[in-house]
């Protein structure tokens, strides 16, 4: 455990004791009210939305950064080829994985208000990579792409990561419950993530504290305005 004491912890993966669990995901009670809703009318249509990912706390997004910080796991460019880190700066690095891994402790998906989805009726889990091509017309999360475009938004949900309009590269997998989130990011605190991230034993530290202002405006920040 992390010897922090911080407000709201929830908001940076310290704190899930709020939350509930739907199909082996931990989400918002309100956020699985609606998804539960969208889903059944999805199946309406022939789509089949299945969570692959809800909630992260920050020990498994922490997990996920050092594996990639320490090259235990694959980084991939912006398009979606394998990078060689092996010459890269501490600051490259940073930059390299937080173009699709979220820093640890200001992740959306600590909220529980945050999803990744896919078409269980085209690929399964096993198979799911969750890259563009998977989410373009003609790949098997297609459909629900263009699904989503349309009803998306009348069920709390939009696409929070949209080229040109977020600081991370595009997921079209990725839905955000914004009656929820919208008020979770106005209540952020970066000086809040400052002293989790001192506190931690994260790969990186000192690039991520000498540059925290920048990244959290970037990363945290700069996303597709919510709908109102």
């Amino acid at each position: 455990m992390l010897n922090v004491d911080i407000s709201n912890p929830a908001l940076y993966g310290l704190d899930e004791s709020q939350l509930v669990t739907v199909q082996g995901h931990l989400l918002t009670q309100k956020t699985a009210d609606a998804f539960g809703q969208m889903q059944q009318h999805a199946v309406l249509d022939g789509i089949a939305i299945e969570l692959c990912s809800a909630h992260r706390n920050f020990a498994k997004q922490a997990a996920i950064w050092n594996a990639k910080a320490q090259g235990k796991r694959i980084l991939l460019d912006h398009n979606n080829q394998v990078l060689d880190c092996q010459n890269l700066t501490d600051d490259q690095l940073v930059d390299a994985i937080l173009n699709w891994s979220a820093l640890p402790g200001a992740s959306r998906h600590h909220w529980g208000t945050d999803i990744d989805v896919y078409d269980g009726n085209n690929i399964n889990r096993q198979q799911l990579k969750l890259i563009s091509d998977e989410y373009l017309i003609d790949g098997p999360c297609g459909a629900l792409s263009v699904w989503l475009q349309h009803h998306a938004q009348q069920y709390g949900f939009y696409l929070p990561y949209q080229a040109g309009r977020s600081g991370v590269s595009p997921e079209p997998w990725h839905l955000s419950y914004f009656p929820e989130s919208s008020l979770y990011l106005a209540q952020y605190d970066r000086k809040s993530l400052k002293q989790l991230l001192s506190n931690s034993n994260i790969s990186l530290k000192s690039a991520l504290i000498n540059r925290l202002d920048e990244l959290v405006d970037r990363y945290v920040y700069f996303i597709a305005d919510a709908p109102k």
